[in-house]
Parts: structure tokens; C-alpha cells; sequence
């Protein structure tokens, strides 16, 4: 049987849910202090306005800002069942995000932070509406500025949302909340295996444990020892092409796909292909070096990405990958790229193959890479599980913060 809706600003909901205005079901008032020089590392539990949006989801669970007493005293105490909002941001959808306050102990809101009391409403529950895109609709329209953007207290009092009897409202914020236990969950069990994972690279990398089947010692030979300068000169392309690009602090390449060669002002341009290694010469310094994926073959690079290939059998591409973003190799680059600050630091290309790394032989070389390779593929396997917990949570919330999904009381 079809449940009977009723029409209302934000669309259908159930006929027996209220539609009303903020301002209708609780008081407001401002937050206050707490300056950047007031947080410390321990202390009264505290919260600043930024971390509503940068560190908090939907409900406070942990707090990362502590105050002292005497900063409290001129700072907005918070009560059990509080809502919290963010009165000033940097975009639209930073300003008017909300994080629920459910506890009873002390804790202290500060400036720019707007407090919605004495709603008498579940508030994990409140926590999860005021998240949802057809509230975050409505802060947008209401923001004010624009190098930062402000949302005031009259304007959030205005704000309409659809309410479900408190007994469907206690019972949606359990079904959201244990999907944000598995959240946090494997979110935890990431942070643990990241952390195994820099562990392993520590010891593995610089010889200080060695696997139980090799024992040669290992030795100090130059980077023209495991790899080979290898240009592939091409004429620019007549037609749209795709151009490859260096991130910073080896965070890998990235696309520019569909340069027209008309901007283009060289004539010759370099291809790339897997397995190679890659480094921007301007910003070496900053560590703008890669190892080239599939995804990233047939792209094409300026005369400032010389191409190197590994040596069959001398040295493996997917060992390296872990070397070159190690801080040892950043301090190097940054040795043969002498100058200022930014694009007058150019790395020496001669310089670059005299580099002198300590690394093991050929077999123990793909021993380790595989141990770190497996960490790796256990680490993404677990994030595109946390993606799949979020993304099933937010089409719950969608579902059953309109009522287009009921729960059973």
C-alpha cells in the first residue's frame, strides 16, 4: 500500500511528518572566543568554528581542540543535545554545515559558531537532516560575502526541514549510526595498515631488516648504473592531443588531456611510456618525479621531463617507485637543483644519473617490492570498501531523511 504524501517547499513527504522552520523549534545564540593562540594539546574539550567543516561529519566524536580555564570563562559553554553551525567559511559549502553535540560533559564552542538549543528532537538524528543536500540547498541561498562567506542566526531560524515523529527519528539515527561505526572501522583499520605500510618501507628500504633469503650486501652505485636516458622525440601533433604532467612531493602524473597544439609554442614534444621513469626538472626540488603507469602511456612531455628506462635485469621499475618518494631522494634532488625559490631551482640533468643510491641486487629488489606492493593492494582494497560503506550511506540518508523509505517502528 502507497504511503500518503503531502506537498511541501522541499518536495512530497509523509503526511504524518511536520514540516517547520528552525526558528520554530529551538532558540539561538552565538559562540565566542577560543583564538588560534589559545588551542592547546590537552585541556577543556573545545570547539572552532573551521573544524566543523574540515574535521567533523555529521556528530562530534572526537574533539581535537583543548582550551584552558581561563580561556573558558570567555568562551560559549555547550550543552548535552546541542547543534552546532558554522557561521563563517570559505565557499557556500563550508558555511552553515552542522555537527550534533550529544554528550553531557564540558566541552566549549567558539566565534563564529551558531548554536541551536532546546529543540527537544533526537540529535544524532538532527545531525544527519541538517546534512543533507535539502538543507545545504537552503544555506547556499542564504550565505552572504565572498572571499568569506557568512550565514547569520536569523537566516538559519528561517531554514525549513522535514521532522518524523521522535520514535522514527531515534530509529533512522540507529540505522545511520551503525553504518558509521563500519565507517569509522575500516577507516581505522586504513590508518593501521598505512602505518604498517611506513613501517615496512623504513626498515626495508634502507637494509635495516633484510628477508631471511638474501644476504649480499648491498651497494653504493650511481642512478646511470640502473638507468638509461631514453628520448623519444615526436613532431608536435596536428590535432588535439594528451600532455602529462608532474604533482609535486611524488604524488604521481596526471592528465591534461586535449591540449590543442596551437598553444603549444615547441615543435618537439617527447613520448612517454609504462615503466618509465619521469621527473620535471623545474620542480625536482620538490619532488615532481614518477614512475609511468599504463593509464599514462603515449601521453606526451616537454623538453623539462627527460625519460629514463630501467636496466633488464639491473633494476626494477616497481622498486624504485618506493625509493623515489623517499626523503633520502627528495634531499638529492634538491642537491642538484640549486638556485631560489620556485621555477629558478632547475635540476641538473647531467647531474641527475650521478646520483648515488645504496640499494640491493636485482632479486632482492623485486622481494621487496612485492612485500610493499601487497600492503599497497591491501590498503586500496579496504578504501574502495570505505567508499562503498559511504556511498551506501548517503543513499540511506537521502532515503530516509525525505520518508521516501520508512523504517518499522
Amino acid at each position: 500500500m502507497e504511503q500518503e504524501l503531502k506537498k511541501t517547499k522541499v518536495g512530497l513527504i509523509p503526511h504524518d511528518w511536520e514540516f517547520v522552520k528552525l526558528g520554530d523549534i529551538g532558540t539561538f545564540l552565538k559562540g565566542k572566543g577560543i583564538l588560534k593562540n589559545e588551542v592547546l594539546n590537552d585541556g577543556i574539550p573545545a570547539i572552532r568554528y573551521g573544524e566543523i567543516y574540515t574535521t567533523h561529519d555529521e556528530n562530534i566524536k572526537e574533539f581535537k581542540t583543548f582550551i584552558s580555564e581561563e580561556t573558558a570563562k570567555s568562551s560559549s559553554i555547550l550543552k548535552q543535545d546541542d547543534l552546532l553551525f558554522a557561521g563563517s567559511g570559505e565557499t557556500l559549502e563550508d558555511i552553515g554545515k552542522c555537527v550534533a553535540f550529544p554528550y553531557s560533559f564540558e566541552a566549549y564552542a567558539g566565534g563564529d559558531i551558531i548554536i541551536m538549543r532546546n529543540h527537544k528532537q533526537n540529535t544524532v538524528f538532527m545531525g544527519y537532516l541538517l546534512n543533507q543536500e535539502l538543507f545545504k540547498r537552503q544555506t547556499h541561498k542564504l550565505g552572504q560575502g565572498h572571499s568569506v562567506v557568512h550565514i547569520y542566526a536569523n537566516s538559519l531560524k528561517g531554514a525549513r526541514i522535514p521532522l518524523p515523529p521522535i520514535s522514527e527519528q531515534r530509529k533512522i539515527s540507529i540505522i545511520l549510526s551503525f553504518w558509521d561505526q563500519a565507517i569509522d572501522k575500516t577507516q581505522k583499520l586504513i590508518d593501521q595498515l598505512e602505518l604498517r605500510k611506513k613501517g615496512l618501507m623504513q626498515q626495508l628500504l634502507s637494509g635495516k631488516k633484510r628477508l631471511n633469503r638474501f644476504d649480499d650486501e648491498w651497494k653504493t652505485k650511481p642512478l646511470d648504473y640502473y638507468i638509461k636516458y631514453t628520448p623519444r622525440p615526436v613532431d608536435k601533433p596536428s590535432e588535439n592531443y594528451l600532455a602529462l604532467g608532474l604533482r609535486s612531493h611524488g604524488k604521481g602524473v596526471f592528465h591534461k588531456p586535449d591540449i590543442d597544439p596551437e598553444t603549444v609554442a615547441m615543435t618537439t614534444l617527447y613520448e612517454v611510456k609504462k615503466d618509465d621513469l619521469l621527473v620535471n626538472i623545474t620542480f625536482a626540488w620538490e619532488q615532481a618525479i614518477a614512475i609511468v603507469d599504463k593509464k599514462d602511456e603515449g601521453g606526451l612531455v616537454s623538453h623539462r621531463f627527460p625519460t629514463f628506462i630501467f636496466k633488464e635485469g639491473i633494476s626494477s621499475p616497481m622498486y624504485f617507485r618506493y625509493i623515489i618518494v623517499q626523503p633520502r631522494f627528495k634531499y638529492l634532488l634538491g642537491l642538484i637543483s640549486p638556485g631560489g625559490a620556485g621555477r629558478n631551482r632547475v635540476m641538473s640533468k647531467k647531474d641527475f644519473p650521478k646520483l648515488e643510491v645504496k640499494i640491493p641486487e636485482y632479486k632482492e629488489q623485486l622481494a621487496i617490492a612485492e612485500i610493499l606492493i601487497n600492503a599497497d593492494e591491501e590498503i586500496q582494497k579496504n578504501k574502495q570498501g570505505l567508499k562503498f560503506l559511504r556511498l551506501q550511506k548517503k543513499g540511506l540518508m537521502q532515503q530516509l531523511l525525505t520518508g521516501k523509505k520508512r523504517v518499522n517502528i
